[in-house]
């Protein structure tokens, strides 16, 4: 299913904050032509990791942002498709549904969410906001998206720069809402599960090309060579109950041979982080399977990490959190829940 400007603002108006994810999950579907190795159960372990990056798209691109300010002693750049500046929804769930993805409401400027970023480093509830400065910044938005109003990433894009980041922000795109990748299956402008667009060109080169400051190796073209670890999420979670925070029981980490055996050198952890309606509860490994991740990770010694959401009672679509759902009022910052579960699984990666 397809949704137009004028009809996303009409249904937009008529949500209720009790059914505000439904918005942020759209429909559709295709064959797809990318592989990926089929699971392995197994754990974390640590690997000789030399530098650790987060991306994500929508919820997932929210994330990666209250990730990578939250943590950025850790985190080294940060690629995002989709999505808005730090702590935009400020807890609210219509300040995000009518600010962060519409633009009906007044949301913080990136200035006052820039002096939110420095009050709480100074409590020490993110990093000092020093370790912004320079770190590369990859972001994208579709001229499509009917989804994340433009201006809304504008603000991501400013805030960041503001913060003296390294940021390449591309809008020449015609994508809709989505993950773009060579490997995808939905056409360019449209909004479609599994919410990964083919557009004939691929971003994810320019993406781990500005991250790493370096020429990356062509992805590969032969089959994959690593492993696909299903590990238990309720290892990482508060508690030990994944679910209780909205995340699936199993989550997933992409290990190429090269990184797998620890030998040659160090490799790059990724973290990435899908959308809503793209666990792999709702679309398998589709997301895994399109993201043109591993296909990079084989030839550039990189493993990349697979976190997954699920549904639950007030997050129907298996977003991420980015406005405070299930009672999480730290959930863009060190104690949120879901950053957590995620860093637990980074440390054990060797991040």
């Amino acid at each position: 299913m397809t949704y137009g400007k004028s009809f996303t603002r009409t249904l937009t108006r008529t949500l209720t904050a009790a059914t505000f994810a439904l918005t942020l999950g759209l429909g559709g579907a295709g064959g797809a032509t990318a592989a990926v190795p089929s699971p392995t159960p197994g754990e974390l372990r640590a690997y000789d990791i030399g530098a650790t990056y987060v991306s994500g798209v929508s919820s997932g691109g929210y994330l990666a942002d209250q990730l990578h300010v939250a943590h950025s002693a850790t985190f080294e750049g940060a690629g995002i498709f989709s999505a808005g500046a730090y702590d935009c929804a400020q807890g609210s769930v219509n300040t995000a549904l009518y600010a962060c993805m519409d633009t009906y409401m007044p949301r913080r400027t990136p200035a006052q969410l820039e002096q939110l970023t420095r009050d709480r480093a100074a409590a020490g509830r993110v990093d000092p906001v020093a370790n912004l400065a320079g770190d590369p910044v990859w972001l994208h938005h579709g001229g499509n998206d009917q989804t994340v109003d433009r201006a809304v990433n504008d603000d991501l894009a400013t805030y960041h720069r503001d913060f003296g980041a390294n940021v390449s922000y591309d809008t020449s795109s015609a994508a809709g809402h989505a993950w773009v990748s060579p490997l995808g299956e939905v056409a360019c402008a449209s909004t479609a599960s599994p919410y990964v667009n083919n557009c004939g060109d691929d971003p994810q080169r320019a993406m781990l090309t500005h991250l790493f400051g370096a020429p990356v190796q062509p992805a590969t073209t032969a089959p994959l060579d690593g492993t696909l670890v299903r590990f238990d999420q309720n290892r990482h979670a508060p508690g030990g109950n994944a679910a209780a925070v909205s995340m699936g029981k199993d989550g997933f980490a992409y290990v190429p041979k090269a990184c797998d055996s620890g030998t040659g050198g160090p490799c790059r952890l990724m973290v990435a982080l899908h959308g809503c309606r793209q666990t792999y509860g709702q679309i398998g490994d589709a997301f895994m399977r399109q993201a043109h991740l591993n296909e990079y990770a084989d030839t550039n010694r990189m493993i990349v990490l697979y976190p997954q959401a699920t549904t639950s009672l007030d997050n129907p679509r298996g977003c991420w959190n980015w406005w405070g759902y299930g009672g999480d009022t730290h959930y863009a910052d060190k104690s949120g829940r879901q950053i957590t579960a995620i860093m637990s699984m980074v440390r054990q990666s060797g991040g």
